[in-house]
């Protein structure tokens, strides 16, 4: 007996396998890499996220689900160094464990 599964299933299956065979670095897609120190470039507080730039100018989103517990999303200004990972996401990878440098 043979299972034939729509096609958008098989999408979405084989969209989940490539990322889970790309690996991402912070500021590249080359290869996954924790700890790289940024820049929190701009926050936009009333819908909870923003965006930090890497030191070779690329800017990654974040949302607030995205920080670590240590830090307080709320008092964030903008210009504060942090450390960060970089996750894969359906638009484009996006910084997660976020924590202050």
């Amino acid at each position: 007996m043979t299972v034939r599964l729509p096609p958008l299933v098989l999408a979405v299956v084989s969209i989940r396998s490539l990322e889970q065979d790309r690996a991402f670095t912070p500021c590249s897609r080359a290869k996954e890499t924790s700890a790289a120190t940024c820049t929190i470039k701009k926050i936009v507080s009333e819908r909870g996220l923003g965006f930090i730039e890497a030191a070779d100018g690329k800017e990654h989103f974040f949302h607030r689900r995205g920080m670590d517990t240590s830090v307080n999303f709320d008092s964030l200004m903008g210009g504060e160094k942090v450390i960060l990972d970089i996750e894969p996401s359906p638009k484009a990878p996006r910084a997660h464990r976020i924590r202050l440098a």
